[in-house]
């Protein structure tokens, strides 16, 4: 596993007024009512790696302008803070609004090590130069640690799944030649299943497997490059037992074809340093949520993993203590986790997820 973040502090982001020091483990499951603040959680780790690849600014438009990303507005909320800690150091950033509605990084801050002092570095770009100072780093720069900072940052993957219409990227051709990595959405999907049947058949022979468990209909992939002018493409094709047909992607269901995307993320051969993936649980079967929350436990061992859930029925597999409950008060999004001691005695006759569905503990709807 590469560098896990191990506390995250946030001021003035979206819902999040104020979190101090959150403690991250290897595995951790957000759960909260809807509005609480989760999606604005994930959004945080999407902005944070658009940063590391220098596309902040892309990023922030994409997102309507900056003035969505302070608390109650720049007005309220004149900056935006964050600190993040690793094993190997630390990193630190402050953002300001411009008049162009774009954010400005005010400040940026390194650290290697936990004893060694900090390099703060005032540039008031629209731009990180995290992306800079690791290249340097390996050719002599003067800021150590940057180098690690930020392959792991780039490296992290916010997966969403949640477009699986008929012109869902996952659902059509796609070229033959991105498979390096999967994308956010699976529009990929296609060409990164084909290179793990040349080169992972391992990994492919297990996703398969999976599949057949929610789907035993379903045989295999037949993922066959296709010339389309310039450039070769590839479609995700499959079939049925018992037949030689040729099934299409928009033949799959959406908790099938989403199904098939969780479980490639999850068991890519060399996953990133954190995967982010935002309800997984949509329109899959309560069985497929029992064979999800193995696979998300088995992945765990093998990248940091931070899933936000409404399912009661996928925190049923899960320990308190893997569970980050989110609630509002005053307009502020809320972060705790779980004590198991204090639920130790109705965990000897109900499940975690029946527990919050009683309410035993806060993450429901409530009234500010």
């Amino acid at each position: 596993m590469q560098q896990p973040l191990h506390h995250l502090s946030i001021s003035g982001f979206k819902s999040i007024r104020s979190l101090n020091g959150l403690a991250l483990d290897k595995l951790n499951l957000l759960v909260g009512a809807n509005g609480s603040g989760k999606s604005n959680f994930i959004s945080f780790f999407r902005m944070v790696r658009a940063m590391a690849e220098e596309g902040l600014a892309s990023f922030v438009t994409e997102q309507g302008g900056a003035d969505g990303f302070f608390f109650n507005g720049p007005k309220a909320t004149p900056a935006i803070e964050a600190d993040l800690r690793f094993a190997e150091g630390a990193y630190q950033l402050l953002l300001t609004p411009t008049a162009a509605m774009q954010l400005m990084i005010k400040r940026e801050s390194l650290r290697h090590g936990a004893t060694e002092a900090w390099t703060h570095h005032h540039t008031g770009a629209i731009e990180s130069q995290l992306k800079r100072w690791g290249r340097a780093a390996t050719t002599g720069g003067n800021h150590p640690g940057a180098e690690w900072l930020y392959r792991t940052i780039a490296n992290w993957r916010v997966y969403h799944f949640h477009d699986t219409s008929i012109t869902a990227g996952m659902r059509r051709d796609h070229p033959l030649r991105n498979w390096r990595e999967l994308q956010p959405d699976a529009a990929n999907l296609a060409p990164f299943l084909l290179h793990l049947q040349h080169e992972y058949p391992k990994q492919l022979a297990q996703i398969r497997e999976m599949v057949q468990l929610i789907a035993p209909f379903f045989d295999d992939f037949l993922l066959e490059p296709v010339a389309q002018g310039e450039n070769e493409m590839v479609r995700l094709e499959w079939r049925q037992r018992g037949s030689a047909y040729p099934f299409q992607p928009w033949q799959l269901s959406d908790g099938t074809i989403r199904f098939i995307a969780l479980t490639t993320a999850l068991l890519q051969p060399h996953p990133p340093s954190m995967v982010v993936i935002d309800e997984p649980e949509l329109g899959l079967h309560p069985f497929a949520l029992d064979l999800l929350a193995g696979v998300l436990r088995d992945a765990a061992e093998r990248t940091q993993l931070i899933v936000s859930t409404q399912s009661a029925s996928l925190l049923n597999h899960f320990a308190p203590t893997e569970v980050i409950v989110v609630d509002r008060a005053a307009g502020c999004s809320r972060f705790r986790r779980l004590d198991g001691d204090s639920l130790a005695e109705w965990l000897n006759a109900f499940a975690l997820g029946e527990l919050w569905q009683k309410n035993v503990f806060d993450g429901g709807p409530v009234n500010e």
